[in-house]
């Protein structure tokens, strides 16, 4: 079964690499790509429609799955026309507030609605060890430093907060030290976390467990903003055939 997808914020850094991926695969077919100010353009053979169509391409082109990759309060809108419409919805958009995360899940009551800060396979794997090492070293002095590209908006980055929360999940942590300045001992139950911004870097994250006069470092290092859009799609194309509900990028791996 070909998998039809649309893809919004089509001519961002993402969009186009989702576009680009989908279109090299047999069991995928872009059938719209939408974006802000389109102005004529082209994407991999795509013509880029304005987003003000978005609505009306739902119904016209009847895509099984929508892909995003924009911005908060934009990817919260798409969500809700596509559960209006009964389209699933993949989207890689960080950095929300609490009324806009909520609006995700409320689509997801009529949708198959799927959220991933990162959707690099890696980075997966990363998420799973991360915990076990965190319960294996209890007392350890525990870091993270996240590096992105000088265009990112969010920090920490989605893919750190995720981190996060399984570090505080298998812990004693009370508290997150963003960055050091001045007069700053370490204090117990803390984690230091640290967002660097420069140049083209496409994602990098680094934990640190330190105690007992030894150092553990779990990193990964995203080469190439291909890989995230490749799960992107596999993502698509796995909740294609899923029933309404709230799903992640694990559910996607673990089967």
């Amino acid at each position: 079964m070909t998998t039809r997808i649309g893809v919004t914020g089509a001519t961002g850094r993402m969009g186009r690499e989702v576009i680009a991926a989908a279109t090299g695969r047999a069991d995928c077919e872009v059938v719209f790509a939408v974006n802000r100010e389109p102005d004529g353009e082209t994407v991999a053979g795509i013509e880029i429609e304005p987003a003000a169509e978005f609505d009306s391409l739902l119904v016209d082109r009847e895509p099984t799955v929508v892909i995003d990759f924009t911005g908060p309060e934009s990817a919260a809108d798409y969500a809700l026309a596509c559960a209006d419409a009964g389209v699933a919805f993949v989207t890689g958009t960080t950095g929300f507030d609490d009324d806009e995360f909520e609006a995700l899940q409320d689509a997801s009551e009529d949708i198959a609605a799927l959220h991933a800060p990162n959707f690099a396979r890696g980075v997966q794997a990363l998420v799973n060890v991360v915990g076990e090492a965190v319960r294996n070293l209890q007392g350890y002095d525990v870091e993270l430093v996240e590096t992105h590209h000088n265009a990112k908006r969010d920090a920490p980055s989605g893919t750190a907060n995720r981190l996060l929360e399984e570090i505080e999940a298998n812990g004693e942590f009370t508290e997150r030290t963003h960055g050091r300045e001045g007069e700053a001992p370490r204090e117990s139950g803390e984690i230091g976390v640290h967002a660097l911004r420069a140049g083209d870097v496409t994602g990098e994250h680094e934990i640190v467990l330190a105690g007992n006069h030894e150092e553990v470092r779990l990193t990964h290092r995203a080469e190439d903003r291909g890989v995230f859009a490749a799960g992107a799609v596999d993502a698509a194309v796995w909740i294609a055939g899923q029933k309404a509900g709230w799903y992640d990028f694990a559910d996607v791996i673990s089967e």
